[in-house]
């Protein structure tokens, strides 16, 4: 029987609610230079091998399994690796690595790409590239900004990685101090100046979040260059929050509470007093006396996000532990055992080469950070907290199977929703 590196890696995760989630992702060796990632061979082809890891933690793991697996016969091109419950949120370095290629062969290619600046006149006919020469990838300006973020988180995460030099220099290539100035200017004119708020918004400050602190000299250099954009982004933000009266709740990009969450999170990270005061104070004034949320009417066909777990999921941030019970008990009522049954449900996706449909995919990523992040601000011990963190593990499995589909509709951006549930980003 020869002997070779799988095809595939199923990479499984037992949370704590000892639901399985697993992801299937390409040996690096096999992905061909001008695609991102083959689909796997459907398991009910072929012999699956259950190989216990025990206890083997973070970056060793990594290591240890790319060796291992290597001198492993082959029973068929897939493996299943069940990892403890302890490291849930551990990405091993070859799945950092295949999860990074997404990303990477993303960020520099300018087309297909969905555009949405303002025309005033001829002169403002421009290339994706030229117009945005930091963030032009990755089909859209957002999905630009949130696939450097991840590539950034995982070289914090898994700082060895396979490819974490060509990271490196993906990222110093987007984020120069031309390139970031370019990126500030085009936010000065009167007709951007609502371009991507607050979904890009978010991200790009969720960018800088995560270049902030860190003890990287690459890090240093992309966080300083990012500054004034940063800083362009936060005046935006603080002149637009008291203009809006009434919060956006919608399952895409638009949606108020995703925004305002990550936004906190930068604000608190960056200890940013004034913009930190003003979002909790917004975030009290639209979502404070919220009751009897109907969630029966959740998703719509072409939803990544749930508009009432990321409201949740924000309340929980600005609310003490005691606040943020009573709030939520009120918000979601769960009286009967199958109560708001159709939110805590994984959805289905019908077609992952449509760029709409195919968001369903991200919302059962973002169903699962979300209550993740919402069954840590309740009390551990109890009955609604277990049930929240199973349809958490649930919705992780059947959002995860859908990131390496083959098709750039949902890979130019899925990968960042799997790190960001994965390595329980946003999660104390």
């Amino acid at each position: 029987m020869s002997k070779k590196t799988p095809d595939t890696i199923k990479f499984v995760i037992r949370p704590v609610s000892d639901s399985i989630s697993v992801l299937s992702f390409p040996s690096l060796s096999m992905i061909p230079e001008n695609h991102s990632m083959i689909p796997s061979t459907p398991q009910k082809d072929r012999p699956t091998l259950f190989w216990s890891l025990g206890t083997i933690l973070g970056s060793f793991f990594g290591s240890f399994a790319i060796g291992v697996l290597s001198m492993m016969p082959t029973f068929g091109d897939e493996l299943l690796i069940h990892i403890p419950t302890r490291v849930a949120s551990t990405i091993a370095d070859e799945q950092a690595a295949a999860l990074a290629k997404l990303a990477l062969d993303g960020l520099h290619r300018e087309y297909p790409n969905k555009p949405s600046n303002v025309l005033v006149g001829d002169q403002d006919v421009k290339s994706p590239m030229q117009l945005h020469p930091a963030f032009y990838g990755c089909f859209d300006w957002h999905s630009s900004v949130h696939g450097h973020w991840m590539l950034v988180r995982l070289l914090k995460t898994n700082p060895q990685h396979a490819l974490a030099a060509e990271s490196r220099a993906a990222l110093m290539k987007s984020l120069s101090k031309e390139n970031i100035a370019a990126e500030t200017a085009y936010f000065l004119g009167k007709e951007n100046r609502s371009f991507e708020r607050m979904y890009g918004w978010a991200w790009l400050l969720q960018l800088v979040n995560e270049l902030h602190g860190w003890d990287d000299a690459d890090g240093k250099t992309w966080r300083a260059n990012l500054r004034p954009l940063e800083d362009r982004i936060v005046e935006l933000t603080l002149g637009y929050l008291p203009r809006l009266s009434k919060p956006i709740r919608t399952g895409v990009h638009p949606d108020t509470a995703f925004a305002l969450a990550l936004t906190l999170d930068y604000a608190q990270a960056v200890h940013h007093a004034e913009l930190e005061t003003q979002i909790i104070q917004r975030a009290k004034d639209y979502y404070a006396k919220d009751v009897d949320y109907a969630s029966a009417y959740e998703p719509s066909g072409e939803d990544f996000f749930s508009a009432s777990l990321n409201e949740a999921n924000l309340m929980r941030r600005i609310l003490d532990r005691d606040g943020f019970k009573e709030w939520f008990s009120k918000f979601l009522v769960f009286d009967t055992p199958n109560s708001h049954q159709g939110l805590l449900t994984p959805v289905e996706v019908s077609d992952v080469t449509d760029g709409k449909l195919v968001h369903l995919a991200g919302l059962n990523l973002s169903r699962s950070w979300s209550l993740h992040g919402i069954a840590s601000a309740l009390p551990e011990d109890s009955s609604l907290t277990s049930k929240l963190l199973e349809s958490a593990a649930a919705h992780e499995t059947a959002g995860l199977k859908y990131v390496f589909s083959g098709h750039y509709e949902g890979e130019h951006w899925l990968g960042t929703f799997a790190v960001y549930t994965m390595t329980r980003a946003g999660t104390p």
